[in-house]
């Protein structure tokens, strides 16, 4: 029996973890990060990974207090995206703002690794993702290529079309006209 596929290889996870109690500070902070990657393993390691740059606070000496996967609350409407990234390319660091017009965020991060591959040869783990906005203004949108989107009745004409087969025939005496 064939397994069924998710639509989607990332999912976003929500990580929240401290470092681990002591008799000196019995109580610490709290972390919470919001991660995309493909299981609950990768999102723990990413969110060790960026808190080691971002505290003092290492795998070995911290824990992590919840783990939850964060669904989409209307996945099956076309929402506007704003992504803000820092990436690492063969001369330097970058930071970078992009749009994207997807069904939930999953599906537009991931688009925007696609892109990121594409345009500018990233890999996975070069980029970080800094946020992820859902863009609800139409005044908002900075990108030309959404914003073209946005032009209300706007229609996709699909100008060469094959026509019905009329009869049983599989060979005709005259060629089909494919415009309308």
């Amino acid at each position: 029996m064939a397994r069924a596929r998710k639509s989607s290889r990332l999912q976003e996870y929500q990580v929240i973890g401290r470092l681990l109690p002591s008799d000196a500070n019995p109580a610490p902070k709290l972390y919470r990060m919001r991660i995309f990657a493909p299981n609950e393993v990768v999102a723990k390691s990413r969110f060790w990974y960026f808190l080691s740059k971002l505290r003092k606070i290492k795998k070995a000496n911290g824990e992590i207090v919840t783990l939850n996967q964060i669904h989409e609350k209307h996945p099956l409407k076309v929402k506007n995206f704003g992504i803000w990234i820092r990436y690492d390319s063969r001369s330097g660091t970058h930071n970078m703002y992009k749009e994207y017009r997807d069904m939930s965020r999953t599906d537009a991060v991931e688009s925007m690794y696609q892109d990121m591959a594409a345009r500018h040869r990233s890999r996975f783990r070069s980029v970080h993702i800094l946020k992820v906005v859902e863009v609800t203004k139409t005044e908002d949108i900075r990108r030309p290529y959404i914003k073209q989107l946005l032009t209300k009745n706007l229609k996709f004409p699909l100008p060469h079309r094959n026509p019905p087969k009329k009869g049983g025939k599989v060979f005709s005496a005259q060629r089909p006209s494919t415009f309308y």
